[in-house]
């Protein structure tokens, strides 16, 4: 990109970020970022945060995310009405009632520490808003995204109670429709969400899988 191109770029996504409501909103309630918005109206609708559950955080940092299932674990309340566990490969600022986790879920070593904390029969939902460094290479990005949801989807075929639920991020377009296929095979109910929070020009929409099929 031309030198002169990319600082027009840069000046127009510093002046949307800048007037975005949900930055200012996130500003205002003390979120770590505007994504917080998405997953707190994707739970309004879909009621997936319950006081009492286990939940497990897929690529957490920068925290946002964990902020919301905080709160709606019953936090306001001083006690932390279930556990709440975070994984990523990068530390995390610490959120208190929250054990964070730092490695990677696709090696052994990081899944044994988790299977240590994870009360027996495993966690009640998974939830991930990660994404795959993107290159603009729409074939490429799409191939990425795909090894996520696969690597996600199969993460939680294991840790998982039968009838638990799994909510990631994923992108419109090439891949999507096998991606929600393979869903399908996993869950009694899949769902699409694309919350008000997510840009409208952004491919990024939500796949939720509800209830996880008993394991063969």
């Amino acid at each position: 990109m031309p030198a002169g191109k990319k600082h027009r770029f840069n000046q127009n996504w510093m002046h949307r970020h800048l007037n975005d409501p949900y930055v200012r909103k996130a500003q205002q309630k003390g979120y770590r970022s505007r994504a917080a918005f998405k997953l707190a109206e994707i739970d309004d609708q879909d009621k997936l945060i319950k006081p009492g559950m286990c939940i497990v955080e897929l690529g957490a940092a920068p925290g946002s995310w964990t902020q919301v299932v905080r709160e709606r674990l019953g936090f306001a309340s001083q006690a932390l009405r279930g556990k709440l566990i975070t994984l990523d490969m990068l530390p995390m600022e610490p959120l208190d009632g929250v054990l964070s986790l730092v490695g990677d879920f696709r090696e052994e070593e990081t899944l044994q520490v988790l299977q240590k904390v994870l009360p027996d029969g495993g966690c009640d939902l998974v939830i991930s808003d990660m994404a795959p460094n993107l290159s603009g290479v729409a074939s490429a990005d799409s191939a990425r995204m795909g090894d996520l949801i696969e690597l996600t989807l199969a993460f939680s075929s294991v840790h998982l109670k039968t009838g638990g639920c799994l909510l990631v991020k994923c992108f419109q377009g090439s891949g999507f429709s096998q991606w929600v296929e393979s869903y399908k095979r996993e869950f009694r109910q899949v769902l699409i969400r694309k919350p008000k929070a997510s840009r409208e020009e952004s491919a990024e929409t939500y796949l939720l899988g509800k209830g996880l099929l008993p394991r063969a």
